[in-house]
């Protein structure tokens, strides 16, 4: 919160010229005396009305204009348009990405915590992986080298599996080499649509590499978080040298997650407020709610402004509207607060219901995985960011001549649109290439098969009968967990070969 109030500031600051107006107001109205029957003050002696009156100090009393110029200040302040973060980006996640940096060596296999230091930092971040669903995260190995284990993905089921490999035999070289993480992780980063963070998780630092994580003035280096996967006793005092990062210590609950999450909101905020192309996002409405509470004041009997509130009430009911019974929750927030809400609990189908703002509800619709319905909202809005939104539905719903169709249509609202054009070109090359396979798969022709050729591709037992177990049409598919435990190979042969390739073609 501290960092988003470094970006405060007010939309309209025009109407602040009426707080002054009010205050003033304000006190001349309080510094006028009370209303005296003149034949009264006659009639009674001076000492004797002066104990008769209430109250001697009554101008230091709660009055009704009290409450009643005090709310309209609060109302000029949520006209002025109180602002300290820009709107979400619907095409982008709701959260920083996350680059996590796994330090994989045999210190790391310690029982000092139970059952492994490895293995309750695999657990925290499987945690964190669930609790951030919906957004990006990477995942680097390292030890003497660093190896990419996954890209910037939203999919959980990927990243459990290639977690559960990762082991000190896999890695090619023995070491500490925390800056090579540095240096690739930054690399991951640098892909991104929004700026991000590097999550370290480690059980000890090397002092010369301090210099690796030094500030660049030309390139600023991504925030930094180091989650110290080791008991309280290992002190890593080198740590707090490091500029720009955040230093926790694992904990047995979530404290540590909140604080990560935390720090993350951070970051996310902070790009938005960077990103030009967003609107501000007006806070004005927060100050509805001690109007509110001060117009329960005028109920007070006495208080006539009560009659103001009954009138209010009598208007509103019978004004004409459209009949909702959706509940209580449509009496303070629009379907358009509602859907953010749902949204931002990453409940994206009922968001999608909820959503009245059109681009809104098919973005939400498209997270929940309904293709069909997000590309049919963002048909009807005619934009080129809808055009590119249409595309991007279609072709993640393996409907790639549509998508193409759509990312034309985006780049004829607007030729100069990047994104558009990249997306045409990756669809073009999605589309060429399932096409080619399907025509080589019917035809044979890339490996030399014709038609009438009978081929055995069990040489050993050629000739023996077998059988192959043919999904039904309507069967489920399979889950990433259940794709990546139909691999026949052991995860971490998969990852330790793939890392000796790598460094083996780093070293040349």
């Amino acid at each position: 919160m501290i960092e988003a109030l470094d970006h405060f500031h007010f939309l309209r600051p025009v109407w602040l010229v009426l707080i002054p107006v009010i205050i003033g107001l304000w006190f001349w109205i309080r510094s006028q005396p009370k209303y005296q029957n003149s034949s009264q003050a006659s009639s009674i002696a001076s000492h004797l009305q002066a104990a008769l009156q209430v109250g001697g100090a009554a101008q230091q009393r709660l009055r009704p204009i009290d409450g009643v110029l005090l709310a309209a200040g609060l109302l000029v302040l949520a006209v002025a348009g109180p602002t300290w973060s820009r709107e979400p980006n619907p095409l982008l996640a709701n959260s920083a990405p996350l680059v996590v940096a796994l330090k994989v060596t045999d210190s790391m296999l310690n029982t000092d915590l139970t059952p492994s230091r490895l293995d309750r930092a695999r657990f925290k971040l499987q945690d964190l992986i669930t609790q951030r669903a919906g957004a990006r995260t990477a995942v680097i190995a390292y030890a003497g080298s660093a190896h990419r284990v996954s890209p910037l993905t939203e999919d959980a089921n990927i990243l459990r599996p290639l977690l559960d490999g990762l082991s000190p035999d896999i890695m090619p070289v023995a070491g500490n080499d925390a800056g090579a993480a540095l240096v690739l992780a930054q690399d991951v980063l640098s892909t991104a649509d929004t700026p991000g963070a590097i999550l370290f998780l480690l059980d000890d630092f090397d002092p010369s590499d301090l210099a690796a994580f030094e500030q660049d003035n030309d390139r600023p280096r991504p925030p930094v978080i180091f989650l110290v996967t080791a008991p309280d006793s290992v002190s890593l005092p080198q740590l707090n040298r490091v500029s720009n990062a955040d230093v926790i210590r694992l904990t047995a609950d979530d404290a540590d997650m909140a604080h990560i999450k935390r720090r993350l909101r951070a970051v996310y905020i902070a790009a938005l407020a960077g990103d030009e192309r967003l609107r501000w996002q007006d806070r004005g409405w927060l100050f509805a709610w001690p109007v509110a509470a001060l117009a329960l004041i005028w109920f007070r009997r006495g208080w006539t402004m009560r009659w103001v509130m009954v009138a209010a009430v009598v208007l509103a009911g019978f004004s004409p509207r459209a009949a909702r019974a959706d509940g209580w929750m449509d009496w303070f927030l629009t379907p358009d607060q509602q859907g953010q809400r749902a949204y931002d609990d990453l409940e994206f189908a009922k968001a999608g219901e909820l959503f009245a703002d059109p681009y809104w509800r098919g973005y939400a619709k498209s997270r929940a995985g309904q293709y069909d319905e997000a590309a049919q909202v963002f048909t009807k809005i005619d934009s080129p960011e809808a055009a590119l939104a249409e595309g991007m539905a279609l072709i993640r719903n393996r409907q790639y001549r549509p998508a193409i169709a759509a990312f034309e249509t985006a780049l004829k609202r607007r030729p100069d649109y990047p994104e558009a054009q990249n997306n045409l070109e990756v669809a073009r090359a999605v589309l060429e290439f399932v096409e080619t396979t399907r025509e080589q798969s019917d035809t044979g022709e890339d490996t030399g098969i014709g038609a009438d050729d009978v081929v055995f591709d069990n040489e050993a037992t050629r000739g023996a009968d077998s059988s192959i177990v043919v999904p039904k049409e309507d069967a489920a598919p399979l889950t990433g967990d259940q794709w990546m435990s139909a691999i026949d190979t052991d995860m971490g042969d998969f990852l330790r070969s793939r890392f000796l390739l790598e460094h083996s073609e780093a070293q040349r």
